[in-house]
């Protein structure tokens, strides 16, 4: 059963094998409030996994650790379950479904852990985690539907408050809810007054759409690029937890997403993962109310595969207005490339190409199209040279 002695207990235990993390103040991030981080993504591990893992496995019988553990996951919580079970000396097997990003695998790996490729998806990965639990008498180290696993996450409330105590709310991702249950259950059973709010993405509202009907629901599919909270039903332990101790629960877009990880480089020398980084977008666009309070938003990890990192960027560069495309039909006669370049150039913008379609069937014989990609500073700046191109007789398409 969850108690606050249990979490305390945990963040006693838990006091050489984690780090505890900085709370950094952000103050360009959402200026309407004052916001600071919780940088879990410089976790060890680089997620906060290792925390509800980590104290899960100390509680294990003698008898129980010499056997070994064993966890299904595509990311970090097998990361977090390898580190750990190294930590004590024990054997650690991981069932990873085999489309797992490389990187994620080698870094399980490297942790210690025996690694067990499972063909198919995350589901097929737990069902044969839990055949080889029953073969071999390894324990399970559930994700996040387990009050040990919940205890370890908590500790994360206690540093918010060792350094912060008067903060108005605490944002926190949510996949299948153990970070949140902690981290709510302990900010709750200290100052009732704080305010707690979830945010899922929302390709993935498995647990949104639970609270929202008052049942837990199962998503038929998932997509998003938050793979680390791309969790289809939550568990009924974490359920009840947030439906006595959130008070709300929102969805970020992948746009949203995409942005919060861009600010983050931006502003802070910070990367975020997906999962990790929709707290700050809630925050960032206003989704949960934030307006003059002082608040904390839960970076809960760090591990994004870098192959997708240039797209997420260009999308958040898209999002907010910092990269453009305008497409203007022309007639194709001299100077109206030069008239067009002198509007760009005298607002500001940096065109970054530049490509020239000859007409097509539908326009004027003498039409062209001219497709340009900027670099602006905001929305409102795009918004200025379209006015300027529109006014100076240009047709934008």
């Amino acid at each position: 059963m969850l108690t606050l002695d249990k979490v305390y207990h945990a963040a006693y235990v838990l006091k050489d094998i984690v780090r505890k993390t900085a709370l950094i103040e952000s103050p360009k991030l959402n200026p309407e409030c004052k916001l600071y981080l919780k940088t879990e993504n410089l976790q060890v591990t680089g997620s906060f996994k290792v925390r509800g893992a980590g104290y899960k496995i100390s509680q294990l019988t003698e008898e129980e650790k010499a056997r070994g553990v064993i966890a299904c996951s595509a990311g970090n919580h097998a990361q977090g379950v390898a580190l750990a079970a190294r930590n004590y000396g024990i054997k650690s097997v991981i069932c990873l479904p085999d489309g797992a990003p490389i990187s994620k695998v080698e870094a399980t790996k490297s942790y210690g852990a025996e690694v067990v490729m499972v063909p198919g998806v995350y589901d097929d990965a737990y069902k044969r985690a839990l055949e080889l639990r029953d073969e071999m008498g390894y324990s399970f180290v559930h994700p996040f539907n387990d009050d040990d696993v919940i205890a370890g996450q908590g500790t994360i409330a206690l540093e918010i408050l060792e350094e912060l105590q008067d903060i108005d709310a605490v944002v926190v991702p949510i996949g299948g809810g153990g970070l949140i249950s902690g981290v709510a259950y302990t900010l709750k059973q200290l100052n009732p007054d704080i305010k707690v709010y979830g945010v899922q993405a929302s390709g993935a509202p498995s647990m949104y759409n639970s609270i929202k009907h008052g049942k837990i629901e199962r998503l038929e599919s998932v997509s998003t690029i938050a793979d680390g909270i791309a969790v289809k039903e939550p568990g009924d332990n974490t359920f009840k937890l947030i439906s006595k101790y959130v008070d709300d629960v929102v969805t970020v877009t992948e746009g949203e997403i995409s942005s919060a990880i861009l600010g983050l480089i931006e502003q802070h020398k910070l990367i975020a993962e997906g999962a990790g980084a929709v707290s700050v977008a809630a925050v960032m666009f206003n989704k949960v109310p934030v307006k003059g309070k002082k608040v904390v938003a839960l970076v809960s990890g760090g591990n994004i595969d870098v192959t997708i990192l240039s797209r997420v960027i260009k999308r958040g560069l898209l999002m907010s207005g910092r990269n453009h495309t305008l497409c203007i039909e022309l007639m194709d006669k001299p100077g109206q490339l030069k008239q067009v370049s002198a509007i760009i150039a005298e607002l500001g913008a940096n065109v970054i190409s530049i490509h020239h379609e000859r007409a097509s069937e539908t326009m004027d014989i003498n039409g062209c199209y001219l497709r340009i990609v900027l670099e602006t500073r905001n929305h409102e700046h795009i918004n200025e040279i379209t006015d300027a191109l529109t006014n100076a007789g240009f047709k934008l398409v």
